[in-house]
């Protein structure tokens, strides 16, 4: 299995940046189309963005488009969420997520496809 490690997340105000990164470890994540949730404390876990395989295919929910960029570096085992323009609704425990697919452009934004889940790294948004 591969093992997901989020970073990047902190204390930010609101219109402000942070870009949050993710690691695997185990195995490549070449074979995994790859996405970022979110979780606030008493509300479900909810879809933030995914990307494809090949990183041809990206989709975001209404929520963040335009304003998050999700990203991947296939060679260096990496995943990125920019985030830009954060308000207090984007403050939440954010997890890197991979979904087994023998598809290069294949995405879901339903939380059961995804079979592999980092520990999740805090954003909190000041207003």
């Amino acid at each position: 299995q591969v093992q997901l490690v989020e970073s990047g997340g902190g204390l930010v105000q609101a219109g402000g940046s942070l870009r949050l990164s993710c690691a695997a470890s185990g195995r490549t994540i070449n074979n995994y189309a790859m996405g970022w949730f979110r979780q606030a404390p008493g509300k479900e876990r909810e879809f933030v963005a995914a990307i494809s395989r090949s990183g041809d295919n990206i989709i975001y929910s209404d929520s963040v488009k335009g304003r998050f960029t999700i990203s991947r570096d296939n060679s260096k085992n990496m995943v990125y969420l920019q985030m830009n323009n954060l308000n207090a609704e984007d403050t939440a425990v954010y997890y890197c997520a991979a979904r087994p697919t023998y598809s290069s452009n294949s995405i879901t934004i339903r939380i059961s496809e995804y079979a592999y889940w980092g520990q999740g790294t805090q954003v909190t948004v000041s207003s």
